[in-house]
């Protein structure tokens, strides 16, 4: 349980937000659990983990007052604020529009830029396209192993998507 706590960092397809907390409120959750962590760093390590998937500004507001990209980008936060070396990601992208999946996409590229190893599940194959390695499992079994040498650029694709009209 502490080895999962300190090193991996869990992102789910329905954000798993405890609904009547603050976003720093769901992002210092997982500290909470670590008696080495004070209050004064809890607080100061979620705003930087709010800060850097662009949240500064989101920070007191509760699950209900926030879009389903500001969510996904505060389970991101709370999945960031034990600095994991392995961020495990299922179906991330599943419940959001094609524009708010693709700020996720270039948000997990730079993670990975940064030297994190991220494990994206996803039922939608042309995600493939935008990491190094893809392995496909189908009935529990690897059916394809893969290393992706011609990785596409989440930021690119991002630039040429419409924006939204709520934006």
């Amino acid at each position: 349980a502490i080895l999962r706590n300190r090193k991996i960092g869990f992102v789910f397809q329905n954000y798993n937000l405890l609904p009547k907390t603050t976003a720093i409120e769901n992002v210092e959750l997982p500290l909470m659990y670590n008696s080495e962590i004070g209050s004064a760093e809890r607080r100061e390590r979620a705003i930087a983990a709010l800060k850097s998937v662009g949240l500064g500004d989101r920070m007191e507001h509760k699950s209900n007052q926030m879009s389903g990209g500001q969510m996904q980008r505060v389970a991101i936060a709370r999945a960031l604020v034990n600095d994991p070396a392995v961020i495990l990601a299922d179906e991330a992208t599943g419940n959001l529009d094609t524009r708010t999946s693709f700020e996720i996409l270039v948000l997990f590229q730079k993670l990975h830029a940064e030297g994190r190893t991220i494990i994206f599940v996803t039922h939608n194959p042309d995600i493939s396209s935008y990491s190094s390695r893809n392995i496909r499992l189908m009935d529990g079994h690897v059916i394809e192993d893969s290393v992706n040498g011609n990785i596409l650029s989440a930021e690119k694709t991002l630039a040429g998507l419409p924006v939204n009209e709520d934006d």
